[in-house]
């Protein structure tokens, strides 16, 4: 035998071997011993907005093999190609990850974040396959999932593995959950409602979310996972098991100064609005400078609203009635379409188009159809009040 055919021989016996050494530690996995445990952690809300819904992970921990892991569903790759284009189309894969549990909560100690632990009541059987079902999903070609933020997260999935690989005789109890919400309540209950970012989700976020979530669906929030859990039943006993604090930390509440706040913000634009519109008035001359401020902000607004709506992923932004005032059509205002004698009596139409666009905004308000943050009332009281001054130059020049 030649010197080449040896070597061909020898690549593809060191080819088979690697090939068949990553098939066995592929097949390899971890057996659970009779210590073994599985417990949900609960991560309390953090100062950062990708944060402040708190967090929920599973928790294995064999002490007789030195095990102690976290499988965490919240993970995702910054390093991944068109990072931000992905996310905020909605596309951005997240995937289940497994590390060691003080390496996890060294994370919450830096963020001052509780972290608290639930055992489950599994038999070796249940925890075995647990175990088995988190191991097979760790896989590079099972890890990955489409991400939404209100029925696809990392809480949404403890309840959703656990039926699948416990299967019907776990049941879950929703009695303690006394009253009915909204998906936008529950979010609001985790915000400050004169924060930029209650501002941003109540913009954002359309009459979708203003639907009443049924028991399941609270379960897009850690929080209420936890209660799942301690409520739900397995065959004859509880599911939820002992409860323990691990971390007993509160993340800082932000103290932000009043003009930092939405609110001043909205505010100052109906002051500004009113002294140039009286000012205007008494002249009976135009602010053109306020005017292109005020259609191009609010048409820009709506493009991207109208953008998240039809060309993103996110289910959460449909249907989103803040497209009425924030109106995408305003933008072609701003840069003067209607400006030439010809174009005024179309333009004085679609003035009036928008004031009853508004009234219908508050006709889907009062109704529950879809909640407006309140933060928006000043930014309503200017551009109305504009609109009418201008309808109202329009109609003398005539």
């Amino acid at each position: 035998m030649g010197i080449e055919a040896i070597m061909k021989v020898s690549s593809l016996l060191f080819l088979l071997i690697c090939l068949l050494s990553l098939s066995i530690s592929r097949a390899q996995t971890v057996t659970a011993s009779p210590e073994a445990q599985f417990s949900v952690i609960t991560c309390g809300p953090g100062s950062e907005l990708y944060a402040t819904f708190g967090h929920s992970a599973f928790r294995f921990r064999d002490p007789s093999q030195g095990i102690d892991w976290v499988y965490n569903y919240g993970t995702f790759d910054f390093d991944a190609p068109n990072f931000y284009i992905k996310f905020v189309r909605g596309k951005l894969p997240y995937a289940l990850s497994k590390q060691r549990f003080e390496n996890f909560l060294y994370t919450y100690q830096l963020e001052n974040r509780y972290v608290r632990e639930q055992l489950l009541n599994l038999t070796g059987a249940e925890t075995e396959a647990l175990l088995d079902y988190l191991e097979q999903n760790n896989q590079p070609e099972n890890r990955y999932y489409k991400y939404d933020f209100l029925f696809e997260n990392c809480a949404t999935k403890i309840p959703e593995v656990l039926t699948k690989v416990l299967g019907p005789p776990l049941k879950y109890s929703y009695e303690h959950l006394s009253e009915s919400r909204s998906f936008r309540d529950l979010i609001q209950d985790n915000l400050n409602w004169n924060s930029w970012s209650s501002f941003g989700i109540d913009l954002a976020l359309g009459a979708v979310i203003d639907r009443e979530a049924t028991g399941s669906e609270f379960s897009f929030l850690p929080k209420y996972v936890e209660q799942q859990v301690e409520n739900a039943s397995l065959d004859d006993h509880a599911l939820g098991g002992r409860k323990r604090p691990i971390l007993e930390l509160n993340a800082p509440k932000s103290n932000a100064f009043f003009t930092a706040t939405p609110l001043f913000w909205t505010l100052l634009v109906l002051g500004m609005t009113l002294v140039i519109t009286w000012i205007d008035y008494r002249n009976q001359t135009r602010s053109s400078v306020l005017d292109f401020l005020l259609f191009f902000t609010t048409g820009a607004a709506g493009c991207l609203l109208l953008f998240l709506w039809f060309f993103t992923d996110h289910t959460a932004t449909a249907w989103n009635a803040n497209l009425l005032w924030a109106f995408p059509a305003n933008v072609l205002l701003a840069f003067g379409v209607f400006s030439r004698p010809s174009g005024r009596p179309m333009k004085r139409k679609y003035l009036i188009l928008l004031l009853v666009l508004f009234a219908l905004c508050t006709g889907l308000w009062l109704t529950g159809v879809q909640v407006f943050s309140p933060v928006v009332l000043p930014l309503w009281g200017a551009l109305m009040l504009r609109y009418m001054f201008l309808i109202h130059m329009e109609k003398t020049s005539l």
